[in-house]
């Protein structure tokens, strides 16, 4: 008996054990592919930013347009990201508890902008408020500016990203099922108690997650606000924007100092990235042995 259990296991491992230098070639592309791909640029950013000096490196980053463009990469993400969260956590709310007709269309419109290129989203904004548009003539009567103006910002920034937070709790929460909600409002709490004290801290890693990943995006946009922004010098420029107008202008270190605050902030959200994904793993483990 010990012979023919043993046999299928010999035979599976034969199967998927690879030959070692199979495996080291694997490695090998993997490790070129992203040294040449990513890393190299990663360093040329610096290596460029750092070229002429820290002193050359800071005064750069003091100039006045591009403080400006950070500060207002700050509101902009300040502003759409916690707009985005209480969207997604509706959005998956919904989706995940509840029964409805529509469920599936409004799950799709949720990917749209996974599917929609940033650009092009841009511009919608721009044939729906533009000046010769019914609304947009609407708002200039009212003196409502959207476009080419911080309003104009956050919605083009919101649209790009909103599908980040519920498309990260959708799974999760309809993994978790209604039964802890039901069992609290059985015991009479009510909805608003539900929500606080069972669905909240059930989501809370799965919630970071998609804050982490929106957050990543709403601050690396360009398609999107290049369009909506008119690119305004000091005023609608955001970071991603400010970095290619100093290129342009062949200011390399201005461009690639914003540019290297930029990819500081690409490498904090993966090491973010990684450690929530370790804790989240562990939560959705343990949510499934239990």
């Amino acid at each position: 008996m010990a012979l023919e259990t043993n046999a299928p296991t010999a035979k599976v491992r034969s199967v998927i054990t690879e030959h070692r230098w199979a495996r080291w070639t694997l490695i090998a592309i993997s490790l070129v592919f992203l040294t040449l791909i990513l890393i190299l640029p990663l360093a040329a950013v610096f290596v460029e930013a750092l070229r002429k000096g820290p002193a050359a490196f800071f005064t750069a980053l003091q100039d006045a347009e591009t403080f400006s463009a950070i500060w207002l990469t700050l509101i902009v993400a300040g502003i759409s990201v916690p707009l985005n969260i209480v969207f997604g956590v509706a959005a998956a709310w919904a989706i995940a508890k509840f029964e409805f007709k529509g469920k599936a269309f409004l799950t799709t419109l949720i990917d749209l902008p996974f599917s929609v290129s940033p650009v092009i989203s841009g511009l919608v904004f721009v044939l729906l408020l533009g000046a010769n548009t019914y609304l947009g003539q609407w708002l200039s009567a009212n003196s409502i500016k959207i476009l080419f103006a911080v309003p104009g910002l956050i919605l083009a920034t919101m649209f790009v990203t909103f599908p980040f937070v519920a498309r990260e709790l959708i799974p999760l929460m309809q993994e978790q099922g209604t039964g802890d909600e039901e069992a609290a409002i059985s015991l009479g709490a009510s909805g608003w108690q539900t929500f606080w004290y069972v669905t909240l801290p059930n989501i809370k890693w799965g919630l970071l997650y998609g804050v982490l990943l929106c957050n990543a995006r709403a601050m690396g946009e360009f398609g999107a606000v290049s369009v909506v922004s008119g690119r305004i010098r000091g005023q609608t420029n955001t970071m991603p924007l400010q970095v290619e107008i100093l290129y342009n202008e062949y200011n390399f270190t201005g461009a690639f100092a914003v540019a290297t605050l930029l990819a500081l902030l690409a490498l904090v959200t993966l090491v973010l990235k990684t450690l929530l994904e370790m804790r989240y793993s562990d939560e959705i483990a343990a949510s499934r042995r239990h």
